[in-house]
């Protein structure tokens, strides 16, 4: 059986390091996925015909090769290129991947080829597909090399420039494992999504850590200021403690608002199961106040009834309520949207169908990787505002607006 000619996997990475990092596009023509692409489908193509020469001759049917062919294809996101085929003497050869007439790679044969690990399918899996569909061997190693392809464009990713304000930003961690020099260690994954100016939710960073802490957390709202943030509104976060005092220091004006899903959460573990019901019935008095000091109100009155009994719950309500209260200054258009950190959650849960089976990863490079094609798939769903956003901006604008238009002015400056 005929073999293509090896790909330099390491001479196709430093490459499109070097392209990318000089300005060069990572699709269109000529970009820097292009030299891939190529790789792929002329692969592809070659088992396709090793496929029908064989049934040729299970068949009786005395056929061989008969030199080259080539064409100029244009494909949606890997640009035009030269690709290079392999006649058959009888001429009955005809590719269904890339057929005699077709001049333009599809959208969908792309996604196949470049999106298949953003789906969760391991690189075994990408195999045995490959292999049932194409007729071609391609080894696991061989697909994880292919796939650390993407590497460049997610450093790009992560260092891009970012907008001057964000109304809304929210912060959260995963957790996975990875294997780290023969053993298996936890990974903590700083996930930052930001809902822009016009109410748009983009993810805005991904940094790794050995763990979760307020010190790392310092770190990245720094990184987030050096990429051209130079405001928040409001940060939604968890209750990890020093938290709000790590966004303090880089960004001073920002309301931090706790989430009141995760106070709920972390004051029912000292709540048996008998109380359950009847607790979680007035803490939902103090969140669905109409405003602070009725909100307040209902919490002395918990307090008062629940103190004695469970004290560390009442204790983490009166010690946060700065934090926990900011939503009140706010109607419902906003109220909902910050009160909670659902918004990155739910985007998490999307990860987890993901990457639930994975087991542990085989290095940090490997999580990243996943992570960042995972993200870009669920983003390319965030094609509307968050909802009700015409009434968000008009109060934020009341509140705000100077804060606009300074930070605007100053990122188009700098």
């Amino acid at each position: 059986m005929a073999t293509q000619e090896e790909f330099d996997f390491e001479a196709f990475k430093n490459q499109a390091m070097s392209d990318l990092y000089s300005g060069k596009s990572a699709t269109g023509t000529d970009g820097v996925f292009a030299p891939l692409m190529k790789h792929l489908l002329e692969s592809m193509m070659a088992g396709e015909l090793n496929h029908h020469l064989e049934q040729d001759k299970l068949n009786g049917i005395s056929n061989r090769r008969n030199g080259k062919t080539t064409k100029k294809v244009k494909g949606l996101n890997a640009g035009e290129f030269e690709l290079e085929g392999t006649r058959d003497r009888l001429g009955t050869f005809d590719s269904k991947l890339v057929p005699k007439r077709q001049l333009i790679i599809t959208d969908d044969l792309e996604g196949k080829i470049l999106t298949m690990y953003a789906m969760g399918m391991s690189t075994r899996s990408m195999s045995e597909y490959v292999r049932d569909m194409y007729q071609m061997e391609i080894s696991a190693s061989e697909i994880s090399r292919i796939t650390d392809s993407v590497l460049p464009a997610v450093q790009e990713w992560r260092n891009r420039p970012l907008d001057a304000v964000y109304p809304f930003v929210f912060l959260d961690c995963m957790f996975f494992k990875v294997r780290v020099n023969g053993q298996v260690e936890t990974r903590a994954i700083y996930n930052i999504l930001g809902v822009d100016i016009e109410g748009r939710k983009d993810v805005l960073g991904l940094y790794v850590s050995e763990n979760e802490g307020a010190k790392f957390w310092l770190s990245v709202l720094t990184d987030l200021k050096k990429r051209g943030v130079g405001d928040i509104f409001i940060a939604c976060i968890d209750g990890l403690k020093g938290f709000p005092q790590a966004v303090e220091a880089v960004f001073p004006q920002t309301k931090v608002q706790l989430c009141i899903v995760h106070q709920i959460r972390s004051c029912m573990k000292y709540v048996p199961d008998r109380d359950r019901k009847a607790v979680v019935a007035d803490m939902k008095l103090i969140y669905t106040a109409n405003n602070e000091e009725r909100g307040y109100q209902r919490l002395l009155e918990f307090e008062e009834k629940w103190g004695r009994k469970y004290p560390l719950s009442c204790k983490s309500w009166l010690d946060n309520w700065l934090n926990l209260s900011t939503f009140f200054e706010y109607d419902d258009a906003i109220r909902k949207v910050i009160y909670t950190t659902n918004p990155i959650e739910g985007m998490h849960r999307q990860i987890r169908k993901v990457t639930k089976t994975k087991g542990a990863f085989s290095s940090e490079q490997a999580l990243l990787k996943l992570m960042y094609l995972v993200i870009k798939n669920i983003s390319r769903k965030w094609t509307m505002p968050v909802r009700d956003w015409g009434l968000a901006m008009s109060q934020l604008y009341i509140k705000f607006g100077d804060r606009i238009f300074e930070n605007r002015a100053a990122h188009e400056k700098h």
